[in-house]
């Protein structure tokens, strides 16, 4: 098939449009390199099937020839990039949602929509279904990232009944594996960072708020699931294997060998709003699709750790 992938050169985006080429298929990559790095796809660039386009995707897009699937993937999507860039996330969520969709219309192509599981905010259920419809503010801190995806669900569902497209949802829980960037305010990011050179590892409180981490592979390989199946959604995609943000910094360290000290410090206003426990009930694509999560939390945190420590030079 040919895809068009927005957010081509991001950290899922880049290892999407690598299993997708592996797979046969032919992919127009769309970056703006607001979040997205050159280096992640460079080594695509000389494949026969592979096109890259440097543009953004709030200005409207033109493609020659035809799409098979238009996938969204183009939001910045770190706490960092929520305090540095917030009107760039609402209009990627707005107007860029809606240029990408109206190309799907034009190609008569499948819309798949990359959201996230902060749509259900500092949820009061837990595990998260997908039937759950969250615990969000809509002014805080975070606001500009968790709405601009609500909204990219609403309007992604309104082409859908308006203009009958055929459209896939997914809900994004916490990933992670090589070419995330070390300086974007990430978890799993901060703590190998500060663990390869020495640093006290922060927690913000007392560490015990939980997270479910997915190694990219399995992330990709389930968002390529739900583009080539039969479910509208939203269908969560994640792994509900629970740890601590205590345990996670445990297991960096340990992993690493590293000397750094784990000690806590109070949650800066930029995090205010920050959920203390995220876990998704994957059922829904466990029972219709068979994709479970294979990659336990240490075995994809070794490539991760060299892939900084590489980066990093330490």
């Amino acid at each position: 098939m040919r895809m068009l992938i927005a957010g081509g050169a991001g950290f899922i985006g880049s290892h999407l449009s690598e299993a997708l080429l592996a797979r046969g298929d032919e992919v127009i990559a769309v970056d703006n390199f607001i979040s997205g790095r050159p280096e992640n796809i460079a080594h695509l660039a000389e494949h026969p099937r592979f096109l890259f386009l440097e543009q953004d995707v709030t200005d409207t897009l033109f493609i020659d020839g035809q799409l098979d699937a238009v996938m969204d993937l183009a939001s910045p999507a770190s706490p960092n990039d929520f305090a540095t860039i917030p009107l760039e996330i609402l209009a990627v969520g707005s107007t860029g949602t809606r240029n990408l969709l109206d190309l799907a219309v034009i190609k008569q192509a499948r819309f798949f929509l990359a959201s996230t599981s902060e749509v259900y905010g500092d949820p009061l259920v837990h595990p998260q279904p997908e039937s759950y419809w969250g615990n969000v503010s809509s002014i805080g801190p975070r606001s500009c990232y968790d709405e601009a995806k609500r909204f990219s669900e609403a309007i992604t569902m309104a082409y859908h009944r308006v203009h009958d497209v055929e459209v896939r949802i997914v809900r994004i829980f916490n990933t992670y594996g090589p070419r995330m960037r070390p300086d974007d305010g990430r978890v799993v990011g901060n703590f190998i960072s500060q663990a390869l050179r020495g640093e006290p590892i922060t927690l913000y409180g007392d560490g015990s708020q939980t997270r479910s981490f997915c190694y990219v592979a399995d992330e990709v390989r389930g968002l390529i699931a739900v583009l080539d199946g039969p479910i509208t959604g939203p269908v969560n995609v994640g792994n509900p294997v629970e740890f601590t943000m205590r345990q996670l910094a445990e297991n960096i360290v340990d992993l690493i060998g590293s000397t750094s000290e784990i000690i806590t410090v109070e949650l800066p206003a930029e995090r205010e709003g920050d959920p203390m426990q995220r876990c998704p009930d994957i059922s829904l694509i466990t029972s219709t699709l068979g994709w479970s999560p294979t990659v336990a939390l240490r075995d994809g945190l070794v490539p991760m750790i060299e892939a900084f420590r590489h980066e990093l030079s330490l």
